[in-house]
């Protein structure tokens, strides 16, 4: 009876060590593959002069994604007097500036 409490005490052990083991930290016969490369980002620029057919008009929602499509720009945004806005470039965007009278003005990238 004693040998058997015995070895019921070894096989737990004995199974933990052969976990352990496997986590050593030895050199590995098997390299890690290479992580791939980053998907290709899109090379999508905006191209105001081709939104230029806007300078003039009533400012609309659908303009302005006529206007983006033209400029193959990503995002369109609508400029007004006085409005806050961020500074950052971004060449997937285009800019519609408009007056006090919902007349665009201007068209660029940005």
């Amino acid at each position: 009876m004693l040998a058997a409490v015995k070895i019921q005490n070894l096989v737990p052990a004995a199974f933990i060590a052969m976990l352990m083991g496997g986590c050593a930290g030895g050199p590995s016969q098997q390299s890690a593959p290479p992580a791939p490369p980053p998907p290709a980002l899109q090379q999508t620029r905006c191209d105001a002069a081709a939104a230029q057919f806007a300078v003039g008009q009533a400012f609309n929602a659908p303009l302005a994604e006529q206007a983006r499509q033209r400029a193959g720009a990503e995002t369109a945004r609508a400029l007004r007097p006085g409005q806050i806005v961020t500074m950052e470039f971004n060449g997937q965007r285009l800019n519609l500036d408009v007056d006090a009278s919902e007349r665009v003005t201007r068209v660029r990238c940005g």
